[in-house]
């Protein structure tokens, strides 16, 4: 079975989904990925385009450049991506006792994943925040070191002089 970090890993950001690729998903349920795609194809209204697409070349090419598969005897077609849903739709067609269990770790996979994500926009906020903060009072010490040199060019200025000649 495999562990939650190695499924982080099977994780991609493609189209602005977080996916699962078939031949993937099909390694984690010990099953062929056509056997997978065969039962996916038998039960086609479940996966709408938002639950499952396939890859283009461009985005595979750009896949293959990212991570390490090799492109010698590999798939000759494209991938399908598996959102989320997808996913979770994939395991009311596989279902055996290693597909389920498969199934759990994924969808906490994910679940970790979107706690992170959450996490990370909440830093950034704060971090926004912070610099905004900063900014301000350092743009109020710059205005008090800005009056502080006008000031100081007026007292350098040469003053009239008082007293006999």
């Amino acid at each position: 079975m495999d562990d939650l970090s190695n499924i982080h890993n099977k994780i991609y950001e493609i189209r602005g989904y977080r996916v699962m690729l078939d031949f993937d998903l099909a390694g984690i349920y010990k099953v062929e990925t056509r056997a997978l795609n065969q039962a996916v194809k038998r039960n086609i209204m479940r996966f709408p385009h938002d639950f499952m697409f396939q890859l283009t070349k461009e985005e595979f090419s750009y896949l293959i450049s990212q991570i390490v598969i090799s492109s010698w005897g590999g798939t000759r077609k494209l991938p399908f991506a598996f959102t989320e849903q997808g996913v979770a739709m994939l395991s009311g067609l596989l279902n055996s006792e290693v597909a389920i269990k498969a199934n759990i770790n994924i969808m906490r996979a994910f679940v970790v994943l979107r706690q992170y994500a959450l996490g990370y926009a909440e830093l950034n906020q704060k971090l926004e925040e912070f610099m905004i903060s900063t900014n301000m009072q350092f743009s109020e010490v710059y205005q008090a070191l800005t009056e502080l040199a006008e000031q100081k060019k007026e007292l350098d200025k040469p003053r009239k002089r008082i007293g006999y000649v």
